[in-house]
């Protein structure tokens, strides 16, 4: 695909800790960050600090640190009411996160290029708020979304508002 073909599909996802398994993904890099400035939507999600197999996991500086939400029930704070995440095709609620199963997110990143806007803000009792959560580059036509939230226990677990979450993840773009 060259950078001006528009993808015949929405998105790519990346699955959980793919950069710490897969020793070819950095190589395939360039053409994940082709797709989404030809318009498509590049969702990563969650990788372990210790043993990634690549220093850039995204087109924008990303650094990841072990840190986590354990509490399921943790509250949410939207720092980007408006932007598309929370809003198209669903509008996100606070209701949305009812029903969480076992943690919010693992492995936050800690460090990210102004290219990202943090969509999300949790945190433990007693510890500092983690804005990581969904981190959200437009990335020419298309956006690179990093997430560290917990999707292998929650869509499996078949939690409604992870669905729709998600469901706006891979739909950026397209309203």
């Amino acid at each position: 695909m060259t950078q001006r073909e528009e993808p015949s599909f929405d998105a790519v996802v990346v699955g959980v800790r793919a950069f710490n398994v897969r020793g070819d993904l950095a190589a395939h890099l360039p053409a994940l960050f082709a797709f989404a400035e030809a318009g498509g939507n590049v969702i990563v999600q969650y990788n372990r600090p210790n043993g990634l197999r690549t220093n850039q996991l995204a087109p924008y500086d990303l650094r990841i640190s072990s840190e986590r939400v354990t509490d399921e029930t943790s509250p949410v704070k939207f720092l980007a009411p408006d932007h598309a995440a929370l809003n198209t095709p669903n509008k996100i609620t606070m209701a949305d996160f009812d029903g969480w199963l076992q943690e919010r997110g693992i492995y936050f990143p800690n460090q990210w290029d102004d290219h990202f806007t943090p969509i999300l803000e949790f945190n433990d009792s007693g510890e500092a708020p983690l804005q990581g959560g969904i981190l959200v580059a437009k990335h020419g036509r298309g956006n690179f979304v990093y997430t560290s939230l917990v999707w292998f226990r929650e869509l499996p677990g078949g939690v409604p508002g992870a669905y729709r979450l998600f469901a706006n993840l891979v739909s950026l773009g397209k309203d």
